[in-house]
């Protein structure tokens, strides 16, 4: 029985008061939609069909090809969408429908909604939910034989029914045949909307089997419909990102204050520090020490480096690397194993060699370093002549004295140095020293530890 899942993102999130897509708003870092295409592709093991309107495009860019997609140009309501689909899905025995706002419901409750689905020969099934707090959902009714004879919305419910605890989560599974017979003849109601919970109404007038799942969980079916529930969710999945690290190995010395993404990984013996935020897809390699007080953004962090009071972004830092405080790894930067940038010191499309030292105040963008350079204090490499960017290559070995600038692009190489303050607009040989401004030669054949 083949079983294709439905998520509906087509809504303008009015509530949320934006210019984006409410099912592009991000949660530890991944859009919220994201949540619903995991969980529904490993339920059903294939892509699901997600609907799109409002900002469609912007939304399939997001989320490019873990999902197909269906177009609701018209938002004329649940119905309405998921009708959308039927072309799309007619090799489907059972529809699963879900929502893009509700991210959070697990693999195994969908799981046995399907079974109990399946197992029931059920034309409509509905996963509900027991709780003292409403949010807003619809109320279950049901008769003395405790089945499900009709949905109450919480605008036009009596008192009474106002004390049901049980509630609609809005997640269905359907029968694809009656489902598709069916969704034509949803009442236009008086918003001018066709609403799929209608779906139960037309299935009690019938007298077709229906069936259900009751949960107790609320955060599980939690629907983000504004900025309040958008941060109760954000905290919901950042409590569980961190649990699931600390249980795994990690030590955050204060988890109340350390964010991290959902695309994180992170080895065991990983310290992480007060104010530290991952973010993105990050590697940590096992025994690495962030924070405090860190940024790091789609990076990968090896073993054993140590990382304070710094920015670390789209950049690599190789085993036993360390940096800080107040330094800046730039989108391609990448610096070698056991190499130390101290205060101020910021790196941009570069890389460095192994043991490279670069204490303080000091740029070095569109480089190349080799192992055991030395960079002194206000060192920087021009490599923007106002129209391009200009390569700069320091070989093995070179001492770079305090405030040189050099030009690009320029070559100082192996074991060369050069003087403070120096501007360097020419290569400086392996092995002699340039000084002046600008500068020039002045001695050849250094040998190392000489000046």
């Amino acid at each position: 029985m083949k079983t294709l899942a439905v998520i509906l993102a087509a809504g303008l999130g009015k509530r949320m008061k934006s210019q984006w897509p409410k099912a592009l708003h991000p949660i530890a870092g991944r859009p919220m939609v994201d949540y619903a295409i995991r969980t529904a592709s490993a339920v059903t093991g294939a892509k699901p069909y997600v609907v799109v309107g409002h900002a469609g495009a912007a939304v399939q860019e997001a989320i490019g090809d873990a999902a197909h997609f269906v177009w609701q140009t018209e938002q004329l309501g649940t119905g309405h969408a998921v009708l959308q689909a039927r072309a799309a899905l007619q090799e489907a025995d059972v529809v699963l429908v879900l929502y893009g706002d509700t991210p959070f419901v697990k693999p195994e409750t969908l799981q046995r909604l399907l079974d109990n689905h399946i197992r029931a020969g059920a034309k409509v099934s509905a996963l509900t939910v027991v709780s003292d707090d409403s949010m807003g959902f619809g109320h279950i009714l049901r008769d003395a034989q405790d089945e499900i004879i009709g949905i109450v919305e919480e605008a036009v419910a009596t008192p009474e029914q106002l004390r049901i605890k049980e509630l609609n989560c809005g997640v269905y599974c359907f029968d694809a045949a009656w489902l598709w017979q069916n969704l034509p003849d949803l009442p236009l109601r008086p918003k001018g909307e066709y609403y799929l919970t209608d779906t139960i109404a037309l299935a009690v007038r019938q007298g077709v089997k229906l069936s259900s799942l009751v949960i107790d969980n609320l955060v599980e079916v939690l629907g983000i419909n504004d900025r309040l529930l958008l941060a109760r969710a954000e905290k919901a999945v950042r409590d569980q990102i961190r649990e699931r690290w600390m249980r795994a190995g990690v030590t955050l010395t204060d988890p109340a204050t350390t964010y991290i993404d959902a695309d994180v990984v992170l080895a065991p013996d990983v310290v992480i520090h007060p104010n530290t935020h991952l973010q993105g897809r990050c590697v940590v390699g096992e025994g690495a020490v962030i924070g405090p007080n860190c940024i790091v953004r789609d990076s990968q962090i090896g073993r054993r480096c140590v990382i304070t009071a710094s920015v670390v972004e789209g950049a690599v830092m190789e085993d036993e690397s360390n940096i800080g405080p107040f330094s800046h790894l730039r989108p391609g930067a990448r610096i070698g194993r056991h190499t130390y940038l101290g205060n101020f010191a910021e790196v941009k499309n570069s890389t460095l060699g192994a043991r490279v030292s670069m204490g303080h105040f000091s740029y070095i963008g569109d480089a190349s370093l080799g192992d055991d350079v030395n960079i002194g204090a206000g060192a920087i490499t021009c490599n923007y002549d106002g129209v391009r960017k200009n390569h700069t290559e320091i070989e093995a070995g070179a001492f770079i004295g305090s405030d040189t600038m050099l030009v690009a692009p320029v070559t100082v190489g192996a074991g060369a140095r050069t003087g403070a303050g120096a501007v360097v607009t020419k290569d400086v040989p392996p092995g002699s020293l340039a000084a002046g401004v600008p500068a020039r030669v002045i001695r050849r054949g250094l040998q190392k530890g000489t000046a």
